[in-house]
């Protein structure tokens, strides 16, 4: 009789104990992905992923620079392009370009400048997810009771026929 209640009290204290665990990885994944949607980055040091702060943070800025650069030479070729049009003698056409390559330059710009915005929402985006993918991982089991095996194998058959391939081992211990 005593045997069995302590059996039964050991299998109810895994079972706690598997539910506390359940509840902390979601609830740090949720963490995680709410701290990277506030601050880029903060869901990576969170998850103790340091090395991935600088390259969010080198993605955005890159993509960031990029899109204000093209911003302003889209501003300017349309400057330039409203001064043609204006009928105002005061305001002139700096650039030295013509009606129809500052048209065309300031289409190009502005395409850039939006395929920026598209570029850095989704390294954003992908902050995010990289944030809540690795607070899921942070409990997967990579131990070595896990081994794939690729090897080559050559075998000789009953007419000295050399027959080659490839042997696939996958093992769960």
């Amino acid at each position: 009789m005593l045997a069995s209640v302590s059996i039964y009290a050991q299998q109810q204290d895994t079972v706690v104990k598997s539910k506390g665990v359940k509840k902390a990885i979601y609830g740090s994944a949720r963490k995680a992905t709410i701290m990277s949607a506030i601050i880029p980055g903060l869901g990576q040091a969170y998850n103790h992923k340091y090395w991935k702060i600088p390259i969010i943070y080198a993605a955005i800025g890159g993509i960031g620079y990029w899109g204000i650069n093209n911003h302003k030479d889209y501003k300017n070729y349309s400057d330039n392009l409203a001064a043609i049009h204006d009928g105002d003698p005061t305001t002139v056409n700096t650039s030295g370009y013509s009606e129809q390559n500052l048209l065309t330059l300031k289409n190009e710009y502005k395409k850039d400048r939006d395929i920026a915005i598209m570029l850095g929402a989704l390294a954003y985006i992908l902050n995010i997810i990289d944030a809540n993918v690795d607070a899921h991982l942070k409990t997967f089991d990579v131990s070595d009771d896990l081994s794939f095996q690729i090897k080559p194998f050559g075998n000789m058959d009953f007419n000295n026929n050399l027959q080659t391939g490839i042997s696939l081992k996958l093992t769960f211990k």
